[in-house]
């Protein structure tokens, strides 16, 4: 924490000098054309122009989209230079007259350009680094599949040959200020093909129409999603570091494989891969070895395969030297300085008493590890083989001739009468969420679609506000609730209405006492049961299953949620994509909180690495949302890999505090694994208190919440609880255990015996997860949205 206080060495200080003579870069970001970077590159330059900034355009590419067109406006325009390649017009920046222009701001369009042979400069990326050095800023635009690297990762997966006037490096969007993503749904791409709004439309007919299919735009959309998170993962590391933060930041996940050169490490490597990709993680591989002992001749072969192994997957692989006898020690500290998430091991080969004299290395992890989930992985190999790709999550394969019950034909064609979801998401307040949705709305209206406001959240901000033009509202209904007048939204009023869409905000609040819901997501629900399609905003901080990680992030529990079922049944899912940087000037300028509210709020919740860690956060879940849908089209264009089948998932829960905790890291593996998954609680005192009954209550809601399975079985003595577990696992043909760490002190353990190293002995042929007992460290809180 004392690195505020360091003096600058005379390199750092120069770089600052220089920074403050340089003109910032902003990079608007998307996946494919149409995607709308040029449109909201105009849209932001016209916004800079309203606060008085002298603002240019430089080159644009509008062609014949009306929306582009119409966003230039009164923007002032230095010609480009035009000039002819292969019977195709292209255009350069000039230069020269936007130097002697020297306005604060130039808007640049398609950064992956290459210029005319005769220019000053190869590359429009060189003509706007040359901008920058004359304090001139620069925004601009780019496609994913325009980085050099990405571009090759697009077209093996794709298949298809991705023309490119000309890449830019990897590190082009390191060089930005700021990154902005713009999230746009397959569909919406699409749909804008379809109404000739694309540059693209008549290539699209031709070899780059293979881009334009649904799956392909789905796959760059998360490549784009999947990217940009690993930029913003390494922005938080450096951030995290200058802080003096260690230990995972709860954003995303890193995944640590600690091996020997033993015929079973590249089993472990290979699970820990399948761990990494479908977490959407990194996968860090280590083997600590004796600096005194000489491998022979069977490791040095295992030795060579795994190093191949690991430079195959793409992870990153370390031999260490042992520097004394505590391997379990030795494994933390590596895992702590690479801020792992979860470390992945082998089963133990010792019995009960050899684990009593000689120690087990994966019981003094436990006991070091508190903020590390640890993997243990069964021992099965001979018995299941390899891991295969999982079924498609509709387990029910049906035979296609057998016919459906009363029930499940009711059942299906209210699916078929349903309104459709689509929900904006963001990573906190102010990302502009509510603004996407009224111009999406005033869009529709334009084209002829009844459209109303259920319930609209402006938080005083104006330009919000300006966005409602004519759009009808519903007025909202009031509730009296100790001695005030409330307002909420009038559910039955839209029913009588009709409309064939309605905008619903805040999709996360909690409803005032007396209201026919308890949560606006119920009102929600009841109005796509009636056949009226609904938009809905939210940020990624009130979605269930990732309560415990925003809390490890912010220190704050957030207690409105959102259940992740409500998430699934979404059409479509879009990220309003925001920088910290730019969120925190919109707080500065008053458009996200009331001015006395602002230095709380900057000094809280919305602290630069709260909002680099949400951010992340964001863009991962999105990320896999996108995979998910693609693998229920096509399951081998998966970007996050293979999982076996017919995993069923079992957790175990007692009535401690962080029991909460395991059964939604339960739901989260289930879902990705498509999983079946049961919660499980053995009753072993009779009769619970009134605090554990309601704790017991708690559990049960929320798994059913989650869309799981809670058991509760019962024992007469605490030492037969292990049985019990083992008992039900059999009878659920369990795959995997989701287990809390030990909450007893060490001494305990020796006297009274641990559940968890109990259940570790008992089931070597399952995988177990052991989950980190974190406890975050609390901050004054501010009140979060």
């Amino acid at each position: 924490m004392g690195e505020k206080f360091r003096r600058k060495s005379p390199e750092e200080f120069l770089q600052s000098i220089h920074k403050v003579h340089r003109g910032r870069l902003k990079i608007i970001l998307g996946a494919v054309s149409g995607s709308g970077k040029t449109y909201h590159m105009l849209l932001e330059g016209n916004a800079l122009k309203r606060k008085a900034i002298d603002v240019v355009v430089g080159t644009v590419s509008a062609s014949d989209r009306p929306r582009t067109i119409e966003q230039i406006g009164a923007l002032e325009r230095i010609a480009p230079i035009e000039w002819m390649e292969g019977g195709i017009l292209k255009q350069d920046l000039d230069i020269d007259s936007i130097i002697e222009r020297n306005a604060e701001v130039v808007l640049v369009d398609a950064l992956a350009h290459r210029n005319r042979p005769d220019a000053s400069n190869k590359t429009r990326l060189d003509d706007v680094l040359t901008l920058m050095s004359y304090n001139i800023s620069v925004i601009t635009t780019i496609n994913i599949y325009e980085l050099e690297g990405v571009k090759e990762v697009a077209e093996k997966l794709l298949g298809v040959r991705v023309q490119v006037d000309q890449c830019v490096p990897d590190n082009t969007l390191a060089m930005a200020d700021e990154v902005k993503l713009l999230d746009v749904t397959p569909e919406q791409i699409l749909n804008r093909l379809h109404d000739d709004l694309i540059e693209q439309k008549k290539e699209a007919k031709g070899k780059r129409g293979k881009l334009f299919r649904r799956d392909n735009l789905a796959v760059l959309r998360e490549l784009s999603l999947r990217f940009l998170a690993g930029e913003v993962n390494d922005e938080l590391d450096d951030y995290r570091e200058q802080q003096g933060l260690i230990g995972p930041s709860g954003a995303s996940e890193r995944v640590l494989v600690s091996v020997q050169y033993h015929w079973n490490g590249s089993i472990l490597i290979r699970r820990g891969q399948q761990m990494a990709k479908r977490l959407g993680g990194e996968l860090y591989v280590v083997c600590l070895y004796s600096p005194i002992k000489k491998l022979s001749k069977e490791e040095g072969t295992f030795r060579r395969s795994i190093k191949k192994l690991v430079h195959k997957i793409g992870g990153e692989f370390e031999e260490r030297p042992l520097a004394g006898e505590d391997v379990a020690g030795e494994i933390v500290d590596y895992a702590t300085e690479k801020n792992v998430t979860r470390i992945v091991m082998g089963q133990s080969k010792r019995s009960l008493w050899e684990e009593i004299i000689h120690g087990s290395i994966i019981n003094k992890i436990l006991q070091k590890s508190r903020n590390i989930d640890v993997f243990i992985v069964a021992d099965r190999t001979g018995k299941n083989g390899e891991r295969v790709i999982p079924a498609k999550w509709n387990e029910h394969n049906r035979n296609p001739y057998r016919r459906l019950s009363n029930e499940e034909v009711i059942d299906h064609i209210d699916k078929i009468r349903q309104g459709q979801l689509n929900v904006y998401i963001g990573a906190a307040p102010g990302v502009g969420k509510t603004y996407t949705m009224l111009r999406e709305a005033n869009e529709l209206k334009r084209k002829g679609i009844d459209i109303v406001i259920g319930f609209l959240e402006t938080h005083g901000r104006e330009d919000t506000f300006e966005q409602i033009g004519t759009l009808e509202l519903i007025p909202r209904r009031k509730i009296q609730y100790k001695n005030v007048v409330l307002e909420e939204m009038d559910t039955d009023a839209i029913l009588k209405r009709k409309p064939e869409v309605v905008l619903v905000d805040e999709l996360a609040h909690t409803n005032v006492p007396g209201s026919m819901y308890k949560k606006r997501h119920q009102d929600v629900e009841t109005i796509l049961k009636a056949g009226i399609s609904v938009i809905s905003t939210m940020n990624i901080q009130h979605l269930e299953s990732l309560n415990d990680s925003v809390e490890q992030i912010t220190g704050v529990r957030v207690r409105e949620t959102v259940p992740d079922h409500i998430l699934h049944i979404a059409k479509e899912i879009e990220l309003i994509d925001m920088s910290p940087i730019g969120l925190q000037q919109r707080m500065l300028e008053g458009n996200i909180y009331a001015k006395d509210k602002i230095d709380q709020a900057l000094s809280n919740f919305f602290k630069t690495g709260n909002l680099i860690a949400l951010r992340e956060l964001a863009l991962r879940e999105v990320a896999d949302d996108v995979d998910e849908r693609l693998e229920s089209w096509e399951r081998k264009r998966t970007l996050r890999g293979p999982w076996r089948k017919q995993e069923v998932i079992f957790v175990c829960v007692n009535l401690r505090p962080d029991s909460e905790r395991l059964i939604r890291r339960g739901f989260r593996i289930a879902y990705r694994l498509k999983a079946h998954w049961f919660v499980a609680y053995v009753k072993d005192h009779s009769p619970l208190k009134e605090e554990e009954e309601k704790t017991l209550e708690k559990l049960k809601i929320l798994t059913e919440r989650l869309g799981g399975d809670f058991n509760m079985y019962e024992t007469h003595h605490r030492r037969k609880v292990v049985g019990e577990v083992v008992k039900r696992l059999y009878e659920k043909n369990a795959t995997q255990v989701i287990i809390g760490q030990s909450a007893r002190k060490r001494l305990e353990e020796i006297m009274k015996g641990s559940v968890v190293q109990k259940l570790l002995r008992a089931v070597r042929h399952l995988d177990v997860l052991v989950v980190a007992d974190h406890k975050p460290e609390m901050v004054e809180k501010l009140k979060e949205p």
